[in-house]
């Protein structure tokens, strides 16, 4: 290659952060042609995993280093959520003691791209669209080792699980998590409240939170929360709580 390519793929090999993946949409928008992209992998400097997204050869990247490029350079929402985000937050210890699947949600018009579905990130890669909440409210950056991403913070992640509830989240874990959120900010926690569009989900937090006798339920304004009109039945044959009208597992209330 010429004195120019090679300082080109230098200073693209200083500035990629081990671990993550580079797309090719954000690197030909940063002047590196289609032409010059093709020399470098068969120089063995990038490696393709897919249509349009490439990796340093030789790195091993996770599926955090592919939500790095959704977030950075295609400016998407998609972010771990749920459970798994609250692995990242060090509130789910007690959840999982081998992580063998992630949980990723985005907003509902987000599709994740055909090179992240189609690559072996080694473990299961669940993936939800929903507009229940803002796809940008509640979000927390986390480091890794060489970059950072995203993820939802404790209060909207735990959202997050009682939306994916009772079908692919059990509701008794959802509030072994509530248990251990006794430092929520309570101006925060309001304003997700407020934005959530999902009465189910507004019903079971506040349920929760004052079944755990958290300091900061009574700072938070349930007049301003969406809880609709109505009873609603979250699960068959359960018990019914009269003040929130929602039925939960028996398990659940004799706690």
């Amino acid at each position: 290659m010429s004195l120019e390519n090679d300082i080109k793929i230098n200073q693209l090999l200083k500035n990629w952060p081990a671990g993550v993946v580079c797309l090719t949409s954000w690197l030909t928008a940063n002047h590196y042609s289609n032409q010059l992209l093709d020399k470098y992998k068969k120089s063995k400097w990038l490696d393709s995993i897919g249509s349009g997204a490439m990796i340093r050869s030789g790195d091993k990247v996770s599926y955090e280093g592919g939500v790095y490029a959704l977030q950075e350079q295609l400016r998407m929402n998609i972010h771990p959520a749920a459970k798994t985000a609250l692995a990242f937050l060090g509130k789910a210890h007690y959840l999982e003691l081998q992580q063998s699947k992630a949980v990723l949600m985005g907003g509902e018009g987000e599709k994740l791209p055909a090179w992240f579905k189609k690559y072996d990130w080694g473990l299961d890669v669940q993936y939800h669209k929903s507009s229940f909440l803002p796809s940008d409210l509640g979000l927390v950056d986390v480091e890794l080792k060489t970059f950072s991403i995203k993820v939802s913070g404790a209060a909207r992640a735990l959202m997050e699980c009682l939306y994916l509830a009772p079908e692919k989240q059990d509701l008794f874990e959802c509030y072994e998590i509530m248990e251990s959120l006794t430092n929520l900010r309570p101006k925060a926690l309001q304003e997700l409240l407020e934005n959530c569009s999902s009465v189910k989900v507004n019903r079971l937090f506040l349920y929760m939170a004052e079944k755990a006798g958290h300091a900061w339920f009574k700072h938070i304004n349930l007049d301003s929360v969406k809880l609709g009109k109505g009873k609603r039945q979250i699960v068959s044959d359960g018990v019914y709580v009269t003040k929130y009208q929602i039925t939960v597992p028996k398990e659940l209330e004799k706690n």
